[in-house]
């Protein structure tokens, strides 16, 4: 991987895999004119699994989910930030939070030609106790792209 050559962002970006990805509805509702860049993405380390209308992200060794790699517009963040926190039903310290956002390393660029940044970012990867029900009985989503399943 070479070093990457973006310039800073007032805060991490967002890798977003669902709702949130270019195209779909939640795109539109949240981002659309609040970004500087979108850019494809990948996740390692974690899979997918179907959730009631959205997909959910849990670790899991080996695994890759396809997204887009969103950065914020400077005086979108902060506001941005907390309405994606009550999208996604995150609530620090709340055993009822759906998800919870974490910072990973996530992949952009292209495999195939070499040319591929290393990108810390926000990921909402499902919460403890929704990832445990998930690996015990969900639908996991072959291939880790959920526009893909769909």
């Amino acid at each position: 991987m070479r070093i990457p050559t973006r310039p800073p962002a007032p805060g991490l970006p967002f890798f977003v895999y669902g709702t949130l990805r270019p195209g779909e509805v939640n795109h539109g509702h949240f981002l659309r004119g609040r970004t500087l860049r979108e850019e494809t993405a990948r996740l390692t380390g974690a899979v997918l699994y179907d959730g009631p209308g959205y997909p959910f992200a849990v670790e899991e060794p080996g695994g890759t989910v396809a997204g887009a790699l969103i950065t914020a517009r400077p005086e979108a963040y902060a506001r941005l930030l907390a309405e994606l926190d009550r999208l996604e039903e995150y609530r620090p310290g709340d055993p009822y939070s759906l998800y919870e956002r974490v910072v990973r390393e996530v992949t952009v660029g292209s495999a195939t030609t070499g040319a591929e940044d290393a990108v810390p970012a926000w990921v909402y990867l499902a919460a403890p106790a929704v990832a445990a029900g998930l690996r015990a009985d969900g639908n996991r989503i072959g291939g880790g792209d959920w526009l893909a399943h769909r």
